[in-house]
């Protein structure tokens, strides 16, 4: 996810036992331009087990170049992104707007596989809108271009994130490939993992926004459904302090300007899980230093906190 899956957030849900964690989505042009640097190619989890490489963009050899550079610099899975509905990212032909042309489409997958020697996987929606539901088709072609797994976000582009995921309509791209179907949107519990399950026929799930203030989250599903090692949640004053851990990493890694803003939404969302009472959460979400922050993070994060299993 732009902006959250950073990597202080995907090592502290890896640390609790998330079976893959995914990097923030990068502009292949962008990224050639720029040629990551030692903070960027943390930023991206090169040679992090477990991480894949989300890359997006709307020319072939740019998309093949990117994921060639990646790989030679350690990333382990490429992860082509067809999913995202943001105006920005579809309106340079980038994203799901790729559904609106599948031909063109399966141009970049055909490169970006026949670039490299790792595991290349897909992400798309069920397509463009509701007159053009082609995931199933795309999902044959990409199989047969050398996709190795296919994650499905149950809605269109054009619903954004509006209404509820169809996964029972997932199931027609299950039945259309025979690699794995991993089902996404809405899962935000094992109740909700188990139902996506039992209506799309995916071989898992993937959980993006139900994870925020919950890093346990994944490892926890996994727990309900699997029987994986349950994961520590903790609670209370150890709360707090995963919170505080969190923090402190978000600062170093980014600076403590540029780590201040983006601490408060990863703050926002643990107060939401702890249901901390207004005046306390106004007070740390505008906290103006680092050290005023720190101050009013073990009150806040700790209230409440036996939620926090929830």
């Amino acid at each position: 996810m732009a902006g959250i899956t950073d990597l202080p957030y995907r090592t502290l849900v890896a640390r609790f036992g998330a079976g893959l964690v995914v990097s923030e989505m990068v502009a292949s042009q962008e990224l050639l331009c720029r040629r990551p640097g030692t903070r960027e190619k943390a930023e991206l989890g090169l040679g992090i087990e477990g991480t894949s490489v989300q890359i997006a963009g709307r020319e072939a050899e740019p998309m093949a170049e990117a994921a060639r550079m990646i790989v030679n610099q350690g990333a382990r899975i490429i992860d082509i992104n067809m999913g995202c509905p943001a105006k920005k990212v579809t309106q340079g032909a980038s994203g799901s707007a790729l559904m609106k042309t599948p031909d063109h489409a399966l141009h970049l997958i055909e490169a970006v596989v026949d670039a490299v020697d790792v595991p290349v996987t897909l992400k798309t929606r069920l397509g463009w809108d509701d007159a053009m539901l082609n995931a199933a088709d795309i999902a044959q072609r990409a199989e047969a271009a050398g996709v190795q797994m296919i994650t499905i976000h149950g809605r269109t582009r054009c619903q954004f994130y509006k209404g509820q995921a169809d996964w029972r309509a997932i199931r027609a791209i299950k039945d259309a490939v025979n690699i794995p179907v991993i089902a996404n949107g809405d899962i935000v519990s094992a109740s909700t993992a188990r139902t996506a399950l039992d209506q799309s026929g995916a071989d898992g799930v993937m959980i993006g926004r139900g994870s925020q203030g919950k890093p346990w989250l994944l490892a926890q599903v996994a727990h309900d459904l699997y029987g994986t090692q349950l994961p520590d949640v903790p609670q209370g004053a150890a709360f707090a302090e995963m919170v505080l851990e969190h923090f402190e990493e978000m600062i170093r890694f980014y600076g403590e300007t540029l780590g201040g803003r983006v601490a408060r939404k990863h703050l926002g969302w643990y107060m939401d899980t702890c249901r901390t009472p207004v005046d306390l959460r106004r007070a740390l979400l505008t906290a103006n230093t680092p050290d005023a922050a720190r101050r009013l993070i073990p009150q806040a994060m700790y209230l409440g906190s036996t939620e926090a299993a929830a």
